[in-house]
């Protein structure tokens, strides 16, 4: 007998991979977990009778010749496994260290692990349900935010549009994906939120929070994104008590924080941007203030608005007239110049506004003219600080100012935070890691299931 298992406390991304697994290898048994997240429950209370899963308690009495591992690289007992037992693992999480020499590992970088099923069924045109292809979606969808995690590949988008093609519903997915919380996941919501403290390191904002859920059965991760959608921090750590200990939970939206590295320090792990890990026999105490005092070493510094701002800007006077604001503009190029009077910004005069002028012929100076607005920021903001105020502001052009005396020192533009935020995309491609993945799932024709 051949056998797919996956990780406990299970999302959609789990699920879907059980499933993705066993379409590509129909005699290979998807067997649930025994914990799932309340949403993969609810979902499989209305559509379990469509999909293949057996419950753990209802599998044969026989010899287990191979386990496939999806989603994880941590296996767990079976009844029916031996020492002979082969393991394959189907993974995209980075690979552990010290795995079986004897394992065979498939790891790829997409940012959900059901996508890698989905590209094999869309090659051999496998034929989905309604129900199959809106489970798989799903599956791509938790793991990649309806695909807007920096972590989503093209690959991920095209493995959706796939499945939309096959009569993935949109709305059955959006059901679960929002899937309101519990009482009990309520309550530690609170708790957690009224715990939070914000710690700010080389221009980073972490929200570490701590709370008591020894009494909760319930997953714990959906409450990390509603606290991080809330907040909005460039990272965020939870510390739970559970009965088995401390859980630790980390999110990040910065390419400057990777919560995998902080996770292992504890004996967890995940991607860089999603992980967790339980520590056991230690004080929630403890392990807050040693998250404290090791976060300073891994977290990145993030760019700052001086690394990125021009100094000496052109300055414009309240009562600079709109010839001389246009001949400024013409001699030095610039979009933009701030308005200051008494030492202070006043405004921001465009060229838009001064062609405007020019072509009405109305002679006006700069603060009839100029946006009003006091906008500024200092040289050590982040540039996610620059960005929230560009947007606020509606400004294509932020001046700089020192924090102790106000003085205006540079300006930094939008494309200048455009030149930073823009980085080349990495095109993942199918070369040999995909290939080698389409022979590595190419089930009928593996001697391993023969």
């Amino acid at each position: 007998m051949r056998i797919i298992i996956t990780h406990e406390q299970s999302d959609f991304d789990a699920i879907a991979s059980l499933l993705g697994a066993h379409l590509i290898d129909e005699a290979a048994v998807p067997v649930l977990p025994r914990k799932m997240n309340r949403n993969v429950r609810a979902f499989l209370t209305l559509y379990d009778v469509e999909l293949p899963f057996v419950d753990p308690r209802d599998l044969p009495n026989e010899h287990i010749e191979m386990v496939t591992l999806v989603d994880t690289q941590s296996i767990i007992s079976v009844k029916g496994m031996s020492e002979d037992t082969q393991v394959r693992v189907i993974d995209h999480h980075p690979l552990r260290e010290e795995l079986p020499a004897d394992w065979m590992i498939t790891v790829a970088g997409t940012g959900a692990n059901t996508t890698l099923f989905v590209e094999i069924m869309r090659d051999r045109d496998i034929i989905l349900s309604t129900i199959q292809s809106t489970c798989l979606l799903l599956g791509i969808y938790e793991d990649t935010g309806s695909l807007t995690y920096d972590r989503t590949t093209a690959r991920d988008l095209q493995a959706a549009g796939y499945l939309l093609e096959q009569g993935a519903s949109l709305q059955i997915a959006s059901d679960f994906l929002n899937h309101p919380l519990s009482s009990g996941q309520q309550f530690l919501y609170d708790q957690l939120r009224v715990s939070a403290e914000h710690v700010h390191i080389d221009g980073n904002t972490i929200v570490l929070a701590c709370g008591d859920a020894s009494n909760l059965d319930e997953e714990l991760s959906t409450i990390a994104h509603k606290l991080r959608d809330l907040l909005d921090p460039d990272a965020l750590f939870l510390l739970v008590t559970t009965r088995g200990g401390v859980q630790l939970i980390a999110r990040s939206t910065s390419e400057n924080i990777d919560v995998a590295d902080v996770a292992s320090r504890f004996g967890g792990g995940g991607h860089e941007r999603a992980a967790a890990g339980l520590i056991k026999d230690r004080d929630i105490d403890d392990v807050r203030l040693e998250l404290l005092r090791i976060l300073p070493e891994l977290i990145h510094p993030s760019i700052t608005v001086a690394q990125i701002m021009s100094r000496g800007p052109q300055l414009l006077a309240p009562t600079t007239t709109v010839e001389e604001a246009a001949r400024y503009m013409q001699r030095f190029g610039h979009e933009g110049y701030p308005v200051v009077g008494d030492g202070k910004v006043v405004g921001l005069l465009t060229r838009r506004a001064v062609d405007r002028a020019l072509s009405h012929k109305l002679n006006l100076n700069a603060a009839s003219l100029m946006e009003a607005g006091e906008y500024i920021v200092h040289p050590d903001d982040s540039i996610e600080h620059l960005q929230h105020i560009m947007t606020e502001s509606s400004w294509g052009q932020i001046p700089v100012a020192e924090p102790e005396n106000g003085e205006i020192i540079g300006i930094v533009t939008r494309t200048d935070l455009l030149k930073t935020l823009t980085t080349r995309p990495k095109i993942p491609g199918r070369e040999n890691s995909y290939l080698a993945f389409c022979t590595t799932l190419d089930f009928r024709s593996s001697n391993n299931y023969a």
